[in-house]
């Protein structure tokens, strides 16, 4: 609840509006799996397993008059369909021999931030072999290892496939938004606040936590801040120095240096949880396991904001509803991974590719760590999200995408807010967002 000052000199209340929250992060929590030496073949299993079935309910609709082959059945000439899943072979991709070779190699070792060549190419394998993919058709800039295509082509008597065409899974099926949603509600996403580093810069938080928990601004702008029924904090929290982190016992000293930024981000957490619900979701620098699914940030570590049961620690990918909305978000190692491996024209473009390939982390487990799932592939997306957001992006951009079976969902790119200073704010009514930017310098 909120005061403004009325014309008389009384306060004015507003009271925070409501949303009905369902948390659907239960596919991303491991229960007690324990790794026993398995393989990651079996994600790869998993995943051609349950596109093969979708791609072949679509097959006849695609290319009725042609025959799905395997790879082993393939025969020169003949025009066919194949179905699997698509390897890469890179040049400049990294390998853990290239560790213990560089003694003896001639050739530098560089660290690109893209490791795409004009040499690379596509091949596709299934259970039965795998074929070299040929033609101009596809371009190598677009894919990545470990989406699974239908392909139209024919063998080449080099051995080869050459493609003519080819079929995504496309936008999954999504349940329509409701229609009864009268009043305006807000969602805030925040990421990258790097609490702890040099970039952080405290009274800038400070002023975003004021204003969305209305005590910044006049009576406008406090009616405003009580349409605010939930914050999301997309991963990168704190900046922990990594020189601390050497495996050796801490010294006193260092050891509050570990713990400062936690502490110094529960008390911002404490103001926005007696305010409003907040979920947390981890990201690559914060106290939590690398691989994906990241698992909650435990609650000890926020003893103050976990005493309100409006403080929720989620997964990352994390996925809930809200008023019946759908959302669906990671911290952006989804998204920042593709952008190595592949090309496209803006990372907006990266997160519709995910979603006609129907898998939230395509290039898990070969080049973004994962855990070895020996039975499912939670990072399947079978609904299409009204709102799919990713975390700690250079800069904020979104897009309104419609689909060919009348899907309609926004695609958000938060970036990172101690960089920037700008959060992102979504109304749940319109589907429309906007950024918000706090700035603490004084213009001259």
């Amino acid at each position: 609840m909120e005061d403004a000052e009325m014309g008389d000199g009384s306060p004015k209340h507003f009271d925070r509006k409501q949303a009905v929250y369902q948390n659907l992060d239960e596919r991303y929590v491991i229960h007690g799996e324990r790794y026993r030496g398995q393989q990651y073949s079996q994600i790869y299993f998993t995943r051609l397993h349950h596109m093969r079935n979708l791609l072949n309910s679509l097959v006849p609709k695609w290319k009725p008059h042609l025959p799905v082959h395997t790879i082993l059945g393939l025969e020169e000439g003949k025009e066919c369909i194949i179905i699997g899943t698509m390897y890469k072979h890179m040049k400049l991709k990294s390998s853990i021999l290239d560790e213990y070779s560089k003694e003896r190699s001639t050739v530098p070792l560089v660290k690109p931030h893209n490791f795409m060549h004009p040499d690379d190419h596509l091949i596709l394998e299934d259970e039965s072999g795998r074929v070299k993919l040929a033609g101009t058709f596809l371009a190598p800039s677009v894919y990545v290892t470990g989406i699974v295509v239908a392909l139209h082509g024919k063998e080449t008597s080099d051995g080869d496939f050459f493609v003519q065409d080819v079929l995504e899974a496309g936008l999954p099926p999504q349940i329509e938004q409701p229609l009864d949603l009268r009043e305006d509600k807000h969602v805030v996403f925040i990421s990258g606040l790097s609490v702890g580093s040099s970039m952080f810069n405290p009274l800038q938080f400070q002023l975003l936590v004021d204003h969305i928990t209305g005590h910044l601004g006049d009576e406008n702008e406090q009616s405003i801040a009580s349409q605010i029924v939930r914050v999301v904090i997309a991963g990168n929290s704190v900046q922990i120095s990594q020189g601390i982190l050497s495996g050796q016992t801490l010294a006193p000293k260092d050891q509050s240096r570990l713990t400062e930024p936690i502490k110094e981000f529960d008390i911002s957490l404490i103001q926005l949880a007696a305010a409003m619900p907040v979920d947390i979701m981890p990201g690559p620098s914060d106290p939590a396991n690398f691989s994906l699914p990241q698992q909650p940030l435990h609650r000890c570590l926020f003893p103050g904001a976990s005493v309100y049961n409006t403080f929720l620690s989620c997964t990352n990918p994390h996925q809930f509803e809200l008023d019946d909305v759908l959302f669906l978000g990671t911290s952006g190692q989804n998204i920042d991974d593709l952008s190595k491996y592949s090309d496209a024209k803006d990372k907006l473009e990266f997160m519709e590719r995910t979603l006609k390939w129907r898998h939230l982390a395509p290039t898990a487990p070969n080049t973004l760590g994962c855990y070895p799932y020996t039975d499912k592939d939670p990072f399947l997306i079978e609904s299409c999200p009204h709102v799919y957001f990713v975390g700690n992006q250079d800069k904020y951009e979104t897009r309104l995408l419609q689909g060919p079976e009348k899907q309609l969902l926004r695609l958000i790119c938060i970036p990172r807010f101690c960089e920037t200073g700008v959060a992102v704010v979504l109304n749940l009514r319109t589907l429309e967002c906007h950024a918000l930017s706090i700035s603490t310098k004084l213009d001259s």
